[in-house]
């Protein structure tokens, strides 16, 4: 790893400290997410505006956040569309919904939806950080520690992971990376998250190869054919993801 490469990694690991909270905000009023965002962000949050139903979803396809905020009425759809998407995929991040309607059946609706919390517009950006300070704080309570789906269970608490039945042995580096990638199955994360989350352990710099290792030896242990993984794809020119469903089992 050259030089260039370990100050960049050393100013990733200096913005991680600095910066451990995560929003997404959806709403298509730039004047009013511009303001949200200016209320929101803080040297420990980082907000992403996004304007538009599809720019979101390409976004969460690339990363995960720790919240979200979804405008309801936007020009190309409904956030409780993303909301219903995101709830499947990673029901642990909250979600507030913000809207104009003021009708109760769209409130009723959005939490039966998966909702954590709604704000109805106008509404003052002081309520709004409290609101966002609450969801926050639940996020931070840690997922359940057991991971059950296809042929696999995986208690990280325990660090006893199993196939098929069959107990699979795991290095910590292994159990970190699988933490991660199982904690945000259906999204992609970045080399540079995966990186920054797995080695932490205070050392200045990490073999540029040292994630592709560990990721051939994860699917060694976990994938039937580690050289066409189901589970734990490559997202080429990005990072890992974990698949959000089992694939389908093989006939004959």
């Amino acid at each position: 790893m050259g030089q260039r490469e370990k100050t960049e990694q050393r100013e990733r690991m200096a913005q991680k400290e600095k910066m451990e909270q995560r929003i997404l905000l959806l709403e298509d009023d730039a004047a009013l997410g511009a303001g949200i965002r200016m209320a929101l962000q803080t040297p420990r949050t980082a907000v992403t505006l996004c304007h538009t139903l599809a720019e979101a979803g390409e976004v969460l396809k690339r990363e995960a956040f720790d919240l979200l905020i979804l405008d309801v009425n936007l020009p190309d759809g409904s956030g409780l569309e993303l909301l219903r998407c995101q709830k499947e995929l990673r029901p642990q991040a909250p979600v507030i919904l913000l809207t104009a309607n003021d009708l109760e059946l769209d409130e009723v609706t959005g939490l039966e939806a998966g909702a954590d919390d709604y704000i109805t517009k106008p509404f003052s950006l002081s309520v709004l950080r409290a609101r966002v300070a609450v969801q926050l704080r639940r996020g931070e309570r840690l997922p359940p520690s057991v991971f059950a789906s296809g042929p696999f269970v995986f208690d990280f608490e325990r660090m006893e992971f199993r196939r098929d039945g069959m107990a699979v042995e795991l290095s910590k580096t292994e159990q970190k990376l699988l933490r991660v990638l199982v904690e945000n199955r259906g999204h992609t994360v970045s080399r540079s998250a995966l990186v920054d989350r797995v080695w932490t352990d205070g050392a200045e710099f990490v073999e540029e190869n040292a994630l592709s290792v560990a990721v051939k030896r994860l699917r060694g242990k976990l994938e039937a054919v580690p050289e066409k993984p189901e589970y734990l794809k490559t997202v080429y020119g990005i990072g890992y993801t974990w698949a959000a469903e089992a694939p389908e089992p093989k006939q004959g």
